[in-house]
């Protein structure tokens, strides 16, 4: 009787072990959230960063008019109604 019990114990002492270590919510599980948690934080910090480098020319752009003015001009080539606009066109080197 004594051996059933004690075999008995040993079985549910394993299958208790075996759900702690592997079963949904175990141990394992438990590291690999953990790692995904960081990796996630590490994420947002870099996002962070470059979102508040990017603030001051947000604020830029939203309130300032030179800055859109800028813009215009560089990414898009545009000009002004008073300004006349000269373009050079450099002669290419003659060919060797």
């Amino acid at each position: 009787m004594r051996r059933y019990l004690l075999l008995l114990l040993i079985v549910l002492l394993v299958a208790l072990q075996y759900r702690f270590w592997f079963g949904n919510g175990g141990v394992l599980r438990l590291l690999q959230l953990n790692g995904q948690v960081e990796t996630q934080q590490e994420e947002n910090q870099r996002l962070q960063e470059r979102n508040q480098e990017l603030e001051p020319e947000v604020n830029n752009l939203k309130h300032g008019r030179e800055a859109i003015e800028e813009r215009a001009r560089s990414e898009l080539g545009m000009v002004r109604s008073d300004e006349t606009f000269y373009q050079v066109i450099e002669p290419q080197a003659a060919p060797e």
